[in-house]
């Protein structure tokens, strides 16, 4: 059930003067939940972050009792109780907060008196968001490991094949039989076809970072075009825009090549679908506001959907398939997942990933001015 705010309980509600208030404001600048109460319970200031969580005003928050919006508000008062008798500098455990119009949130909450005598600072951590902290670090790792990786793995294989291409053209050069130099011409071609791979693979590391201006609506109808004139029956792709989205600093063609390329990728997991006839992909554009990746805190994000309806990521790549070379299709050469993140975080974005037979949701997200 939803829950009503502590103060349509008919509680009594203790005003808090604005001049106390406006001490915390610092905290709206935090990602994290915070409030700060007085050792009985009362809360003295709500972040903004926290007031998104509820799905209360920061006045119905402020004056009431913090223990009500929790499920178990018993640990609340034994936190409080100990903080005011100095059993711990800190006090750690995990709970689940009460919301306006959403199930529980499961948090870990932290306890610690603060510098004022008589109050004490909770701050919420959401498990969920803790976790996808951890996914994007992991992200952000794997990328720069994979990016070292391409490149010392492309020069050390460019060399020997200069030298083995080179060697079969002066072969080719010594030998008379029509048999033997269809032999060395399997040699050149299969040399030429490694090399190509070994460009693809180095092309987003030598080619220069262009800044312009960037239209991501631009971007998705570009990309839109490209799709429809590959792909002009069976699939169905659907603009969904947010026209609102301002126009930021960026690379226009990195940008079409990394759309692009999940695009594609998803047109071609909708092969039985554009069979059948009801393939569809959408092209998502929303503002996201005060949000945390890539370890920053950012004002405005871009977040940019491409969703399929497709059978999903096969579970057996799901969590690797930003690395290079790994594919679920046969024939793909694993490379325009990767580059696409190498793409969006040259612009200090990510990408992540939701999959499920019959949905999966590539998300970028880029910060705005």
């Amino acid at each position: 059930m939803n829950p009503t705010s502590p103060a349509s309980k008919g509680r009594s509600v203790r005003p808090v003067s604005p001049a106390t208030s406006a001490r915390f404001h610092a905290f709206d600048l935090l990602a994290t939940l915070v409030s700060v109460l007085r050792a009985d319970g009362t809360v003295l200031f709500a972040n903004a972050a926290l007031e998104d969580a509820l799905g209360f005003s920061r006045r119905t928050i402020e004056g009431s009792s913090f223990a009500d919006f929790f499920t178990e508000p018993h640990l609340v008062q034994n936190a409080l109780d100990g903080a005011q008798s100095n059993e711990f500098a800190a006090l750690r455990y995990d709970a689940f907060l009460k919301r306006a119009t959403y199930e529980p949130l499961p948090v870990h909450v932290i306890v610690a008196p603060a510098e004022e005598p008589g109050e004490i600072i909770i701050e919420l951590l959401p498990q969920e968001q803790q976790a996808r902290q951890d996914r994007e670090e992991r992200l952000i790792d794997q990328a720069q490991a994979n990016k070292e990786l391409i490149r010392n793995l492309a020069h050390e294989i460019k060399n020997p094949l200069g030298g083995i291409r080179g060697a079969a053209q002066l072969l080719e050069m010594e030998i008379d039989s029509r048999d033997l130099i269809e032999y060395t011409q399997v040699i050149i071609h299969e040399a030429d076809r490694l090399q190509a791979l070994v460009d693809r693979l180095l092309a987003p590391h030598r080619r220069p970072h262009v800044v312009g201006d960037v239209n991501i609506h631009e971007v998705c109808e570009r990309v839109r075009s490209l799709i429809v004139a590959e792909f002009p029956r069976g699939l169905k792709v659907v603009r969904d825009y947010d026209t609102s989205i301002p126009e930021f600093r960026g690379d226009r063609e990195q940008l079409i090549q990394a759309v692009l390329n999940i695009t594609h990728n998803a047109a071609q997991a909708l092969a039985e679908r554009i069979a059948a006839g009801d393939a569809q992909i959408t092209l998502r554009t929303r503002v996201a506001r005060q949000v945390t990746f890539g370890k920053q805190r950012y004002r405005l994000a871009l977040e940019l959907h491409v969703i399929d309806n497709g059978p999903g990521v096969p579970e057996s790549i799901k969590s690797r398939i930003f690395y290079p070379l790994v594919s679920g299709r046969d024939g793909g050469s694993g490379l325009g997942l990767t580059l696409a993140q190498t793409f969006v975080q040259q612009h200090h974005g990510l990408i992540e990933c939701e999959s499920v037979p019959g949905r999966t949701d590539f998300k970028l997200l880029i910060p705005l001015p």
